[in-house]
């Protein structure tokens, strides 16, 4: 290249996703191409898609067509489809939309160079590899895009689970574990760059291990990363419940850097949704893992997802679900509506159910939660809570931060004032005055 090229890069569904374009950014920018957030003046542009569910296919979607009309409006030369879709739907892809220049697919990210220049020199290039047992990139540099001051550790790729109504196995493989050096590398390096928060992520981080090692090694993992300087904060996301072990909820109950949050997905709170799920736990099994958490971890905040309207739901399945969310008071809970997925085994369940129906037991769902929600957060007016700050709203007077009890991007936030000139990436201890149903309200405690 005779100047450098400038590239835009757009990474749509989870965060593993996040985390996947963070290195193609990384091994893009090494190879000579400078980064822009200007659509008009891109002449490479990547988008990292999802397909996990309807809604995230037709986001991937939009965003091709949106960006290919920049061939015509901009200064885009090559048009790049990366991940999950690509993965899934090269065949379909190369034939309906004939805008894009590159398929690159999750086996394939690592290529991510080598296919942005065959497409420049005009021919078509498609990165998409049969999985194999290997991870589809180690774990490496990256360009961290999280601000600087929390960033996910992606530690596995893939899963074994096959849960009816998932496809994430068809494209992205079987579960395969990085090698615990390789992590304790990339957590280094991150917290060399200013990271203080950790944020554990995988289709399941439970697993962590079984393949390499033989065992269940994540609690091992979480206390080396424990003794990484400049790592304030460890979290853990995505750890399916019937793979929670004693190692595990001790280590999290001692070691004072790892926050007292699981995220556990459940997706349904009723025994025979669950089995039709092909769940590997009950409702008796879940409640007697959460009775555990709490009582060994009295301030633990626990996130969970459900599905409403899962094909075959009987009004009455659904109200056990709702018995059963009410008992349990999950501190956090999504509800995503059941989304038909080609080729799974949910797909040809009958009966499916309407969409009308889906979102009535959603909208349920969500205003029992609500109510939860609001009683937890009223239970912490008065106490005094670690925040890791997030920024500053100076029109409002307030910073913005999250407690130990709040992930990126799905949790709420607390909003405080304070007399001091505090930065992003701070850690303040705040008295809590106010809650609503997401987010709080405080005032940082004088020292």
């Amino acid at each position: 290249m005779e100047r450098p090229m400038k590239l835009l890069m757009t990474s749509l569904g989870c965060d593993k996703n996040l985390v996947d374009s963070e290195r193609m950014l990384s091994i893009l920018l090494e190879h000579g191409f400078v980064l822009t957030d200007d659509e008009q003046e891109a002449e490479v542009a990547v988008i990292n898609t999802c397909c996990f569910i309807d809604d995230a296919k037709k986001e991937s979607i939009d965003k091709i067509f949106e960006l290919a009309a920049l061939k015509e409006t901009g200064s885009l030369r090559v048009l790049v489809a990366a991940g999950c879709m690509a993965q899934r739907y090269k065949d379909e892809i190369l034939e309906d939309i004939p805008e894009l220049d590159a398929i690159v697919g999750t086996t394939g990210i690592d290529g991510i160079a080598d296919a942005v220049d065959q497409a420049l020199r005009g021919q078509k290039a498609v990165y998409v590899s049969e999985m194999s047992k290997d991870p589809s990139i180690a774990p490496g540099k990256r360009v961290v895009t999280t601000g600087g001051h929390f960033a996910y550790l992606k530690i596995a790729e893939g899963c074994d689970k096959n849960c009816t109504y998932c496809a994430i196995p068809k494209f992205r493989g079987h579960y395969r574990s990085f090698p615990e050096e390789d992590l304790l590398q990339e957590a280094q390096q991150l917290a060399d760059r200013g990271v203080k928060e950790l944020i554990l992520v995988a289709q399941e981080t439970t697993l962590y291990g079984v393949d390499l090692y033989g065992r269940k090694c994540l609690h091992e993992l979480l206390k080396k990363l424990c003794l990484i300087d400049g790592i304030h904060w460890i979290r853990l996301l995505y750890c399916y419940p019937e793979e929670i072990y004693p190692e595990l909820i001790e280590v999290m109950a001692e070691e004072p850097k790892v926050c007292h949050y699981l995220d556990l997905p459940i997706q349904s709170g009723c025994n025979t949704v669950l089995k039709r799920m092909a769940r590997r736990t009950t409702t008796a099994d879940l409640k007697e893992l959460i009775g555990t958490l709490r009582e060994k971890m009295p301030d633990i905040v626990l996130r969970t997802t459900f599905i409403s309207g899962f094909p075959g739901e009987t009004d009455e399945e659904a109200a056990e679900t709702a018995a059963f969310v009410k008992e349990m008071k999950f501190n956090r809970l999504g509800v995503f509506q059941y989304s038909k997925e080609e080729g799974t085994p949910a797909a040809r369940m009958k009966p499916q159910i309407t969409k009308a129906v889906k979102k009535k037991r959603f909208d349920e769902i969500m205003r029992l939660q609500q109510t939860i929600s609001l009683e937890h957060h009223r239970e912490m007016v008065g106490k005094t809570v670690e925040v890791f700050v997030e920024g500053s709203i100076p029109e409002d007077d307030v910073y913005v931060g999250r407690t130990p009890g709040d992930a990126p991007s799905v949790d709420g936030f607390l909003f405080f004032s304070s007399k001091r000139d505090l930065q992003s990436g701070d850690f303040v201890k705040v008295r809590i005055t106010a809650a609503s149903e997401y987010d709080l309200q405080g005032e940082e405690e004088e020292e």
